[in-house]
């Protein structure tokens, strides 16, 4: 049985929308994708107390980092939560603070995105004996930010060749998006040792997740305004369509305008899958792969803050979404559900975030 027809086998049909779609609620010509809900899968808690926990990746040894956006960034071992001695310079407001996290490769350093009293930037970190915390040094600053948090973006994961992948916002302002010399409203690729960068993507509006699959696939996962969270597939150098300023015509914030603006972009790259109306908040994103996930193995599982939910999409060889489920598991019964990776166990983890007493889930399929 072909993978497709695999994690086909294990969908039972529900009412659960999902539609490929250009931001602007047209269709992109493609089939919709199936409709369905997951078999079923096991989640456990692993740690708990959190206040909204938003990265999480994993050190050599297999103990995990978690950042809490306050400022806090944690080590989990056996289900005990420790706060590292670290002064991250986080300003938590809104929607900023401690964000995302990534471990380089083999190695006790690790990168976390914050926002600070002036821009949004990253940070390498050294962890050493006795869990001293030391700075390396800043890789990249000068992310945009707005001063009530707005749009931080700040999602990161290392991709295939070992290169950090960046997703930010665009700081709720209106020609960032579009600019190509800025940083906001992109996906970048930096470089771990050295910071030297470049803008992968660009015509973003709040990248909120970025999924590496085996094969080195991109995915991000992306807020939209009062419609139209998507899914994009990236390829470099091109435009994602989203455009407040309508070609600098506009003063103001113009949230109207499509998420991915085909008529004035004509050559901007389609979502591969749009939440139309109404949004879901999505967050996170992360492919599951190994046997140990039977038909689910290459399945793309993305986090919904307002949505409450955990969405499965089977994202086809090409970068296609050939079918989407909700496991009734993670429907509703977990709140706002923001980070999520894959450990190094091959099992889920998520993270909550409702506020104090957030949680990091273990989700596993079951049987």
């Amino acid at each position: 049985m072909g993978r497709i027809a695999g994690f086909a086998a294990v969908l039972l049909l529900t009412g659960c929308a999902a539609t490929p779609a250009t931001g602007d609620g047209s269709s992109t010509g493609s089939a919709a994708p199936t409709e369905g809900a997951a078999a079923g899968l096991t989640v456990e808690t692993v740690a708990s107390g959190l206040t909204h926990a938003w990265g999480i990746d994993w050190l050599p040894d297999g103990r995990m980092l978690v950042t809490q956006r306050s400022g806090t960034v944690s080590v989990v071992e056996n289900g005990q939560v420790k706060n590292l001695d670290v002064d991250t310079g986080a300003v938590a407001r809104g929607e900023g603070g401690l964000l995302g996290v990534a471990v380089h490769p083999g190695t006790s350093r690790f990168t976390t995105c914050q926002n600070t009293a002036s821009d949004i930037r990253l940070t390498t970190w050294e962890l050493g004996g006795g869990d001293a915390v030391g700075k390396v040094g800043d890789l990249l600053t000068g992310l945009p930010a707005n001063p009530s948090g707005r749009h931080s973006g700040c999602r990161l994961a290392i991709d295939v060749d070992g290169k950090l992948r960046v997703g930010t916002g665009d700081a709720a302002r209106a020609d960032t998006s579009q600019d190509r010399d800025g940083l906001g409203g992109k996906t970048l690729v930096v470089d771990l040792g050295t910071g030297e960068h470049r803008v992968e993507t660009y015509g973003h509006r709040n990248v909120q997740g970025i999924a590496v699959r085996s094969d080195g696939l991109v995915v991000s996962a992306e807020h939209g305004p009062s419609v139209d969270d998507e899914l994009n597939v990236l390829k470099p150098g091109a435009n994602y369509g989203w455009d407040p300023s309508r070609g600098g015509t506009q003063g103001g914030y113009d949230e109207g305008v499509p998420m991915t603006d085909l008529e004035r972009f004509p050559d901007a790259v389609p979502a591969i899958w749009s939440s139309g109306s109404p949004t879901e908040a999505i967050s996170d994103a992360a492919f599951l792969q190994g046997g140990q996930w039977g038909g689910l193995d290459g399945a793309l599982a993305v986090t919904a803050l307002k949505g409450s939910k955990l969405f499965l999409f089977e994202i086809t060889p090409e970068g296609g979404v050939h079918s989407v489920s909700v496991p009734p598991e993670l429907d509703g019964t977990k709140g706002r559900l923001r980070a999520a990776k894959q450990g190094p166990d091959g099992a889920l983890y998520v993270t909550t975030s409702n506020g104090d007493g957030d949680e990091v889930l273990r989700v596993t399929a079951a049987g």
